[in-house]
């Protein structure tokens, strides 16, 4: 009888183990799934998070630099100045529908022109930002690396990009398809009394400009947060994939 409770206990025991063992294993296994995701640093997020906004800004340039990449793209498209609503509706009962057209496609040209000297001033403006934490950045959802540039560097951008927008402006005679406009516009205001307009057209496409890029890059940045294709290097890959996962 001793016997038998012996064995039966020895039975027991083993079985017990077994249980134990099994446990072990799944703790271990989890242990190491965990331990398998990558983990990261403050640093390497900031550095993600840059290189994302650099790649955005690079292709964000390639597609609003060339001819109708702001004109045909209507997302960024500079319409007529809203101060100078006005003027446009006055042009078009003179039966000027042809010079605002022009006018107003060359207000895109002119933004087309400023951006292709955009990407040298963007990615200054990246690479001396500061981040202090990376992740809240990382884990803010669409477009929050692309906020936080633009309400940090916005007023240093303008500044910068304001020359190549007088360029720009200079360069495929903007003011030629203005002034007719304007001037028939203010020369009407005289005799009636109202209210003579000449709004400041370079900062206008300097703003516009500027917002466009912006919600381009925002486009990208949020590509890459949800497209592993997207993710072109191994530091993106292992920055925004851990967002995938």
């Amino acid at each position: 009888m001793k016997k038998a409770i012996v064995f039966f206990g020895l039975i027991s025991f083993l079985n017990s183990c077994d249980v134990l063992n099994e446990a072990s294993n799944l703790v271990n296994n989890s242990t190491n799934s965990s331990n398998n995701k990558p983990s990261l640093t403050n640093d390497e997020v900031i550095a993600g998070l840059r290189e994302a906004l650099q790649l955005g800004i690079k292709n964000s340039v390639s597609l609003t630099s060339v001819t109708d990449g702001f004109l045909k793209n209507n997302e960024i498209r500079l319409p007529f100045p809203p101060d100078a609503q006005k003027v446009r509706d006055k042009a078009l009962e003179w039966k000027l529908d042809g010079q605002v057209e022009k006018f107003e496609t060359t207000l895109n040209r002119a933004a087309e022109e400023a951006s292709k000297e955009a990407l040298p001033i963007f990615a200054d403006a990246i690479k001396n930002m500061s981040m202090q934490d990376g992740f809240a950045i990382l884990n803010g959802g669409d477009g929050a690396a692309t906020k936080f540039l633009k309400d940090n560097t916005s007023s240093k951008l303008i500044a910068a990009f304001s020359p190549k927008v007088k360029e720009a402006t200079s360069k495929v005679k903007l003011t030629e398809y203005w002034n007719p406009i304007i001037t028939k516009y203010n020369n009407a205001m005289t005799l009636t009394g109202g209210q003579k307009l000449n709004p400041d057209l370079d900062a206008y496409i300097t703003q516009k400009a500027i917002d466009g890029l912006f919600l381009m890059v925002s486009k990208e940045e949020n590509k890459i947060r949800k497209d592993p294709a997207a993710q072109v290097t191994a530091l993106l890959s292992k920055v925004f994939g851990s967002l995938l996962k």
